[in-house]
């Protein structure tokens, strides 16, 4: 005689077979199956791997760090004159050969200390953009040139309000305009 009983999931219908053996239902796995087609058939710009990241400079490293210390230093001693900007105006009027002092004290300490912050921000924004630069291979030798000149356009107006607000140096331009 023959066992006429039936064999294991042989009346069950295929999902609860796949249920029953841990498996995803069928719906699940046609879905992953089209998505895994739509991303072999995409573009090969989506695929494509990623370009390799730059090889690393090593003068273009050595160049901007040296510059950015270079300008430390120069912020530094520049900054602290700044903030004494009545003394440092004297000595320039002197230098360029005008009668008086510098008297225009208010506005000489008010522009002289946002000249010296203003200095500080450059070298600070400066050298954020370079290492940033640095990190991801960049060539970056220029951000502090660039940075250096942006930063002493702002200071040098900054100064000129003073200097142009001062009656001396007022009257020795007017001097130097007549014939």
């Amino acid at each position: 005689m023959t066992d006429q009983r039936p064999q294991y999931g042989e009346y069950a219908t295929p999902e609860e077979q796949r249920r029953l053996a841990g498996l995803p239902p069928l719906d699940a796995v046609v879905e992953a199956q089209v998505s895994a087609e739509a991303v072999h058939a995409a573009p090969a710009t989506l695929t494509a791997p990623a370009p390799a990241a730059p090889k690393p400079r090593s003068w273009d490293r050595i160049i901007t760090i040296a510059m950015l210390a270079y300008g430390m230093v120069s912020v530094f001693i520049t900054g602290m004159a700044y903030l004494d900007l009545p003394t440092l105006m004297n000595e320039s009027m002197k230098i360029l050969g005008v009668e008086g002092e510098f008297t225009n004290f208010a506005q000489g300490k008010f522009w002289g200390t946002i000249a010296a912050v203003i200095l500080v921000a450059g070298w600070v924004a400066t050298a954020w953009i370079s290492l940033r630069r640095l990190r991801t291979g960049k060539l970056t030798w220029w951000v502090p040139l660039v940075g250096a000149a942006v930063t002493m356009i702002i200071v040098s107006i900054c100064l000129a309000v003073p200097m142009m607000n001062d009656p001396a140096f007022v009257s020795y331009l007017d001097g130097a305009t007549q014939p």
